[in-house]
């Protein structure tokens, strides 16, 4: 039997130690000494050993620790795994597997706890609890509670909120915190139950009908049903079968915000949405308000970035125009002195551009009396060329009035009339046209007939 199998171990023990605690019952020692000494004794006494039971209250540490308990139907033991150990198993522990654990017995001093060392760890089972959850959940599943496209989308901006949880819960102080954090206008109806224990899902159920009844009356856009994180068995009030079926058949949608993230009940599956925790499900109720506010103070931002540019732009045209406001005393004597200034400048300036055109005209006049021709020549050689003019003129003019009267002449002695003063004539029909053929003349035509001092009208009498 495993008490006399310890109780063999313990007699194995080398003879100083049993000195040891043998003389340690001569006198009074501290508690630190009591606990150091138990913890000896166990751990002398019972060697490594493989002890079975069910994970429960597991605790992952920021460290990487594993804190847990292990347990049976009559007892339990608190075990401790250290993150190097943690780090080599092949699977994820979780709270309701059932493992077998390799372990040294100890006893942490300062506070007295009787723990196991865990050194690995194996599956040896799914457990009882967590058997049970994936039996419902396969049943519910295969029933189409759990299908995607019954799930409903929540309202962006609802009226009202209904929260079913414990009053006593700190999940109830999260989400109350985070909504008057993130959309404080909400208006929060507590529907209470207990979440944790024989009587809890009656009361979530009943909780949930009530919500259900009042939706029209409290004005509720949807349900929040929350709790704080916990073992397996803490949660089991949320694996209730008719819980699940109350959460389908809600008139609003459903959100669950049940313990940590790693924490998945039946309600999670039955919800129109699941958050990871109380918080991050008022978080997910209040995203329309909340972005709506993120929206509001960006375009409040935009706005105000806009009125400065504005009246920046506005400032610096009212600067621009002082600038040019004057008073009339002020601009005409500016304008005075810039008449001035310029009168100035434009005697300078005709000084210099007159005493410029008086030397350029000096070095013109002298130019010009150095090139100035003797007139004499050029006139005889004028006259000359005067009286040359004058005779070829004449002559030119002889020749070609002579060249004119031949030319005349041969042009009268071909012009239609010399030819008609030889005896020819020229015969026209009735429409004018000259008869060059007798083919042309029919008898009784009239003809007329073109001589050089007259013209006669005739018929012809025959045609050959």
């Amino acid at each position: 039997m495993p008490g006399l199998w310890i109780l063999q171990q313990m007699a194995d023990i080398d003879n100083e130690f049993q000195t040891e605690v043998f003389a340690a019952t001569l006198r009074v020692i501290g508690v630190s000494a009591l606990n150091r000494l138990a913890r000896e004794v166990l751990e002398a006494a019972i060697p490594l050993l493989w002890v079975g039971g069910e994970i429960s209250n597991l605790v992952r540490a920021a460290s990487g620790h594993l804190y847990f308990t292990l347990k049976d139907a009559q007892a339990q033991v608190r075990c401790t795994m250290w993150r190097g150990r943690a780090q080599l198993l092949p699977f994820r522990p979780e709270n309701g597997m059932r493992v077998e654990a390799r372990a040294l017995l100890t006893l942490y001093e300062a506070r007295g706890d009787y723990q196991l060392n865990i050194e690995t760890l194996r599956p040896a089972g799914a457990g009882d609890l967590r058997e049970a959850f994936l039996r419902l959940k396969d049943k519910l599943a295969a029933e189409g509670l759990f299908d995607p496209a019954r799930r409903r989308s929540l309202p962006d901006f609802p009226r009202a909120i209904g929260l079913i949880t414990s009053p006593a819960a700190a999940a109830l102080r999260d989400v109350l915190a985070t909504l008057r954090r993130r959309a404080p206008g909400i208006t929060v109806v507590l529907y209470p139950a207990a979440v944790q224990g024989a009587d809890a899902p009656r009361q979530l159920r009943e909780a949930l009908e009530t919500a259900g009844r009042r939706v029209k009356t409290d004005g509720i856009g949807l349900i929040l049903l929350v709790r704080g994180g916990g073992s397996l068995e803490d949660l089991w009030a949320f694996n209730d079968e008719a819980l699940a079926r109350a959460i389908t058949v809600c008139p609003v949608p459903v959100v669950s915000g049940i313990g940590h993230e790693t924490d998945f009940t039946i309600a999670d599956f039955a919800a129109d949405l699941r958050a990871p925790t109380p918080t991050a499900a008022a978080e997910l109720a209040s995203a329309g308000y909340f972005g709506a506010h993120n929206t509001l103070a960006a375009a409040a931002q935009h706005m105000r970035q806009a009125i400065d540019r504005q009246l920046t732009a506005l400032v610096q045209r009212i600067d621009r125009c002082a600038l040019r406001l004057v008073h009339p005393r002020e601009r005409l004597r500016r304008a005075r002195e810039d008449l001035a200034r310029h009168e100035q400048r434009l005697q300078q300036t005709m000084a210099i551009h007159l005493g410029e055109s008086a030397r350029r005209l000096s070095q013109l006049e002298l130019r010009l009396h150095a090139r100035r021709p003797a007139p004499e020549i050029p006139r005889m050689r004028l006259d000359g060329l005067g009286e040359r003019l004058e005779q070829a003129s004449r002559s030119l003019c002889a020749a070609r009035r002579q060249r004119l009267d031949a030319l005349a002449a041969s042009l009268r002695h071909l012009g239609p009339h010399a030819v008609l003063a030889r005896g020819y004539s020229i015969v026209r029909d009735a429409a004018g046209n000259i008869l060059r053929s007798a083919a042309n003349v029919q008898p009784g035509d009239a003809l007329e007939i073109k001589l050089a001092d007259g013209q006669i009208d005739a018929t012809a009498k025959t045609a050959r």
